[in-house]
């Protein structure tokens, strides 16, 4: 069973990693020109390697936000990046349910104070506070409406 496109592309990354890795061996333990032909050849391989990988990669249907790349760019892990707006987007729920429930209490008050005020509207306050439409009343103060 041949690997997914992911899986793919994450060991050519690996690879990639490694032939970094070989450079700067090759690169630290320089010894002439049999280590420059190394190095050529290492940098070739890096560069076959960086190919494929690029040729694979714009194939994923992965899109990852232009955001997190310009996090990761400055040095920075995007794990903290997640969990930041994880936080963000938990502080906000809770700002929008604290102006949900000042809303329903609100509601209430005005329901009592309209049952209050007007008794013969209870039940369509009623009907309103339960979510479904009342029927207008035909005569309001012996008007028609």
């Amino acid at each position: 069973m041949a690997p997914n496109s992911v899986e793919r592309v994450d060991d050519q990354v690996k690879d990639v990693i490694q032939d970094l890795f070989q450079i700067q061996a090759a690169a630290h333990g320089y010894a002439g020109p049999q280590t420059e032909q190394e190095l050529v050849r290492l940098i070739t391989q890096l560069v076959g390697s960086l190919s494929t990988l690029s040729n694979d990669a714009s194939t994923l249907s992965t899109r990852i936000p232009p955001e997190i790349i310009d996090y990761v760019d400055q040095g920075r892990n995007p794990d903290i990046y997640t969990r930041e707006f994880v936080e963000l987007v938990q502080k906000g729920n809770q700002y929008l349910k604290g102006k949900s429930e000042a809303l329903s209490g609100f509601r209430d008050a005005l329901a009592d104070e309209m049952t209050k005020a007007w008794p013969e509207m209870q039940n369509d306050v009623e009907a309103v506070l339960q979510g479904r439409e009342s029927e207008p009343p035909a005569k309001l103060n012996g008007t028609d409406s």
